[in-house]
């Protein structure tokens, strides 16, 4: 495998959060009874016209700015297929002139990726097949839910510039937080409104791009990774056999943690494109363009490259914290005499384990712990259960903590319980002595029994560093 490249592109399908459909005014809800937010025109009945959706086109065009694309004029055209779940047998959506182009986004790590396009069209249909196979082949029959036909829906397709699965479930899980940044889409992939389409292919370094294929429908992260981590190595594995890989699409298995061909890829032309004669083109004003532009908010980009600023650590490092919205708690705090890097670690870890109560947590009570565990008067142990009781009912960290009697232990008694843990396993110590950093732990361990919890543990390790250098420096 170490000889082999995986290259990857990305097309997501994100589900517009408009009120209506895209080309009628049939509503746009998940989990309505089915096949009852329909009409003629999401139908594809004779007569029927469609009317663009004003308000799709400005989250489309929100999704471009934020994706740093050019939004130019476009058309519409017709792409001609078979579905049963797409009742007019063509979806309109938008071919070789979209509007949204040339755009790339920032992943925590500081790579970007380029955006090819991010066009606007409808979504199809729901097919339920039912059967023991949950698939077309061997289904007993199948049923067809029309209320999603016509919703707004934006494709956002990468260039071939992701190199792993854990980078594209990174590029995913950035996309997903600028789309519910700008209020274009709730980014829900349980519910099908972000759906994931991955380009897989393989070859060697210095070598042309191998032949790509297809896995549809991708609903989760975990499912990304495992689906590409599996095209990899099939494709590899196949290559090294002296075989050909086919472009194909291909329809990925959770269960069974395996991709299964579904269909040779179709080329542009099998689709029969042509101009949408029911709609005009698309040419939004300049006007338009520049109030969406200053309507964004601040994207998740720009709050790690803030934060990370503010604290002195690499936006990689505070990337969690902004997906969790914890970002502002941890600035607020800071602008009130948090300890920086303190803040960031107890957001990151206790606050996180509490999102529901992380809002009503007051930055001055957070600001006003962070500095008694960075002055000594709370240990790291005792600063996470004052932190649990204010996350819980709120009030002052100092009372909370003399309520319960913290304060830290007396360094004469702390540096006499590291005394007695030593001598009570002089095997664990010779060990330590001799290089071993892990039996830190089993020091610092009994020394906090010892002291009911009350000694530091940084400056328990302190000090067994401090007494391994004198014990080293005595053997020389």
């Amino acid at each position: 495998m170490s000889d082999w490249e995986t290259v990857i592109g990305l097309e997501v399908h994100c589900e517009l959060r408009t009120e209506t459909k895209l080309f009628c005014g049939c509503r746009n809800a998940f989990g309505d009874e089915p096949n009852t937010n329909i009409c003629p025109t999401c139908l594809g009945l004779p007569g029927s016209l469609p009317v663009l959706n004003r308000a799709a086109v400005e989250f489309a065009m929100r999704i471009g700015t934020a994706l740093h694309c050019e939004v130019r004029p476009s058309i519409f055209h017709r792409k001609n297929y078979f579905y049963p779940d797409m009742p007019k047998d063509y979806q309109i959506s938008q071919y070789d002139e979209p509007l949204n182009v040339n755009g790339w986004l920032e992943l925590p790590d500081g790579t970007r990726v380029g955006i090819e396009r991010a066009h606007l069209e409808e979504d199809t249909g729901k097919t339920t097949h039912v059967g023991t196979s949950g698939r077309i082949h061997g289904a007993d029959f199948s049923l067809v839910d029309y209320n999603r036909a016509g919703v707004p829906l934006v494709e956002i397709v990468s260039r071939p510039d992701i190199r792993s699965a854990d980078q594209a479930k990174s590029y995913v899980a950035e996309l997903r937080g600028i789309l519910v940044a700008t209020g274009a889409s709730d980014g829900k992939m349980e519910e099908g409104s972000l759906r994931v389409d991955a380009n897989v292919s393989v070859h060697r370094a210095g070598e042309p791009f191998g032949t790509r294929a297809e896995i549809k429908n991708l609903n989760s992260l975990r499912s990304l990774g495992r689906a590409i981590d599996y095209e990899t190595r099939r494709q590899v594995a196949l290559l090294e056999d002296g075989g050909t890989v086919v472009q194909e699409t291909r329809h990925w298995n959770e269960d069974e943690g395996r991709t299964s061909s579904l269909r040779t890829k179709e080329e542009a032309y099998d689709y029969r494109y042509f101009p949408e004669p029911d709609l005009v083109p698309l040419d939004p004003p300049v006007a338009w363009k520049d109030n969406v532009r200053a309507s964004l908010p601040v994207l998740p980009a720009e709050r790690r490259h803030r934060l990370a600023e503010l604290v002195g650590m690499a936006p990689a490092d505070v990337s969690l914290l902004v997906e969790l919205d914890l970002d502002r708690l941890v600035g607020d705090a800071i602008s009130v005499g948090a300890d920086p890097r303190i803040a960031v670690n107890r957001a990151a870890n206790e606050v996180a384990a509490a999102p529901e109560r992380a809002a009503a947590l007051d930055p001055t009570a957070f600001a006003a712990l962070t500095r008694m565990e960075a002055d000594g008067r709370l240990t790291a142990t005792q600063a996470k259960a004052v932190l649990a009781e204010v996350i819980a009912s709120g009030g002052d960290p100092q009372a909370i903590a003399d309520a319960h009697g913290y304060a830290p232990a007396d360094s004469g008694l702390v540096e006499a319980a590291v005394d007695t843990a030593i001598a009570d396993d002089e095997a664990a110590w010779a060990r330590y002595v001799g290089g071993e950093d892990k039996v830190a732990g089993l020091f610092v361990g009994k020394v906090m029994k010892a002291t009911g919890g009350k000694a530091d543990g940084k400056a328990v390790t302190a000090l067994l560093q401090s007494k391994r250098a004198a014990a080293t420096g005595q053997a020389h």
